[in-house]
């Protein structure tokens, strides 16, 4: 009996990790090198390639392919349709596998439906990227990002909520829906103790 709950049209390749209570949905395919962690959720018609590692508590919805060289830490978000991608400068007939770009998702991250995540990057812990953006530098811890290509637009924290500070410069502001402090300093966000 496996730890893992998934449906029978799901197809998930000999040597795959895959921790408790994650469920995975219909015609998923795992491949044999996958990591994924514990109570995630793998929405219809996702794909996780050999060189991927998923942590705890990921939701991945519908229509995603997670590609090789792609890390996604514990709570991360990846919204419908939305993109990975593993090679910069892609031709259908030139072999470029040994080219492949690591990309890293830190914890509590959001990736918007139908954004793109261009490979070589890192998006930092609590960001929040907007649904059709498109990714191609790192992105700072609590940004909230927007646009083609995506440019920060503010911070949100790490409860999902905008919150009222410059895109730069020095503030405070609270979580509209925790109360949680957040100081602002140069373009720089932290967490402070309430």
């Amino acid at each position: 009996m496996t730890p893992y709950t998934a449906h029978p049209t799901a197809i998930i390749d000999q040597g795959a990790e895959i921790g408790a209570n994650t469920r995975i949905w219909h015609w998923v395919h795992v491949c044999s090198g996958a990591q994924i962690g514990a109570d995630c959720s793998l929405g219809q018609n996702v794909f996780v390639g050999n060189r991927v590692r998923i942590g705890d508590n990921v939701k991945i919805q519908n229509n995603v392919a997670v590609y090789d060289n792609v890390t996604l830490e514990d709570d991360v978000f990846c919204g419908p349709s939305m993109v990975f991608t593993n090679v910069y400068n892609p031709r259908s007939h030139v072999s470029r596998k040994h080219e492949y770009r690591d990309t890293v998702v830190r914890r509590g991250a959001t990736l918007g439906a139908n954004c793109t995540i261009v490979c070589g990057v890192t998006i930092g812990e609590y960001a929040f990227v907007a649904a059709g953006a498109v990714v191609n530098r790192d992105v700072k811890p609590y940004a909230l990002i927007a646009g083609v290509p995506a440019k920060q637009i503010g911070w949100v924290s790490a409860h999902g909520e905008r919150l009222d500070l410059p895109v730069s410069g020095d503030g405070e502001a609270r979580c509209p829906a925790t109360a949680t402090r957040y100081r602002l300093v140069g373009d720089k966000l932290t967490l402070q103790e309430n």
